[in-house]
């Protein structure tokens, strides 16, 4: 039997007074004279269960934001992209101005049906994480299949496609399709990107024939095929992962299922490689310069991290090694953003406009450029004076 039931048998079945009622039973006497009204207006519905939702929710999500979260959940799907709740999140607040959390959207999305939940998977604490510091440091590689398709629609013959992806900022340096990737494809495909981007320090693929012959059979083993012989005439180091241990190459392997879920978005599939070297064209343009990535700090997109972080270089010389720092900070409300040089604290100015901004602090011994960690914008740049502690934007 209920409290509520209780209270109101000892009210009108054993006439005890309100105060000997809240007396007994532990409870507030104003809720035993609220609930005795109520009985006496309701009769039995008096005791039934209420809901504890308040009558009015000022600071609940308007429906016209509601609308505006399905709508694009339904736009960014139709065209091959991702739309969980960060990249809702990121398009919200960088083309709406809305801000949403994480956890309101994903209310949103799944008391409209539109997703499923998930039960919980592995904690990302398990995983054993890796990126490159810099850019062109380590450049990631892999290729994959796509079917092409006949006009009438009809399965077609079987493409390839080589990707080479920047490792710390996932930035697609190349992508293209072939008949057949070859080791002589490789090779290409690589001078082509390091012509356009420079000559990364080390490479990390697979242990493709086509990339490595180190676990070749007999009569192969010891030798250097193409690509190979192009690494070392270049200083740059090779790195393979381990046989079975296909997470090792894990960013390439997740940008190529991101490019396929893309590719067959698409109304009009290719039915020649010229066709599909022009959606790759256009997917790579899409996915460097206008797609957030959830990986990358503030959700920027490749390019802004790839222009705006100095790139390493192959087979530096101690000689000429500087003490380069990359270092993510917010500016503080009266517009400055700290860095520690030579053993002390050193406030950078940068403006109070800027208060509240997401940056990169990139630092080559006392040579600092502070860039928008979100736009990639140079927002100052200056040669630390250690005799100082603030470092004014104008000198004094």
């Amino acid at each position: 039997m209920s409290k509520a039931r209780l209270v109101i048998t000892a009210l009108f079945v054993d006439h005890q007074t309100p105060a000997e009622v809240a007396a007994r039973y532990g409870v507030h006497r104003a809720w035993v004279y609220k609930l005795k009204a109520r009985y006496q207006a309701e009769g039995e519905a008096a005791l039934e269960p209420r809901s504890r939702r308040p009558k009015t929710s000022p600071r609940a999500t308007t429906p016209e934001t509601i609308e505006l979260v399905l709508r694009l959940r339904k736009e960014l799907t139709e065209a091959g992209h991702d739309a969980g709740p960060d990249t809702l999140g990121w398009h919200l607040t960088q083309h709406h101005q809305v801000t949403l959390s994480r956890a309101t959207i994903h209310r949103i999305l799944t008391h409209h049906g539109v997703i499923t939940p998930e039960p919980k998977k592995r904690p990302k604490s398990s995983h054993i994480r890796f990126e490159a510091a810099m850019p062109n440091q380590t450049w990631q590689s892999d290729f994959t299949h796509y079917r092409l398709t006949h006009p009438d629609g009809r399965p077609g013959t079987d493409a390839e496609i080589i990707t080479w992806l920047d490792d710390c900022t996932r930035y697609a340096l190349h992508v293209s399709a072939h008949r057949r990737v070859t080791t002589p494809t490789v090779t290409a495909t690589f001078r082509e990107t390091a012509r356009q981007h420079g000559i990364p320090a080390t490479t990390l693929t697979d242990n493709g024939m086509v990339y490595t012959v180190r676990l070749a059979g007999i009569g192969r083993q010891g030798g250097r095929n193409g690509f190979e012989q192009q690494l070392r005439a270049w200083d740059v180091i090779q790195k393979n992962s381990r046989p079975n241990h296909p997470t090792t190459c894990g960013k390439v392997e997740r940008f190529q299922q991101t490019m396929k879920n893309w590719l067959r978005a698409q109304p009009d599939q290719p039915s020649t490689i010229d066709q599909l070297q022009t959606l790759l064209d256009r997917f790579q343009t899409e996915y460097n310069h206008h797609r957030p990535h959830r990986s990358l700090p503030h959700r920027a997109t490749p390019a802004t991290l790839y222009d705006s972080i100095p790139k390493a270089l192959p087979g530096a010389s101690r000689d000429t090694e500087t003490h380069d720092r990359i270092r993510h900070d917010r500016i503080d409300k009266s517009g400055t953003v700290t860095l520690r040089v030579a053993g002390q604290l050193r406030h950078i100015g940068v403006g109070r406009t800027h208060k509240g901004t997401h940056v990169i602090l990139l630092a080559q011994d006392l040579n600092v450029r502070v860039v928008n960690a979100v736009t990639g914008e140079l927002l100052r740049e200056l040669t630390i004076d250690t005799s100082k502690d603030y470092q004014p934007r104008t000198p004094k």
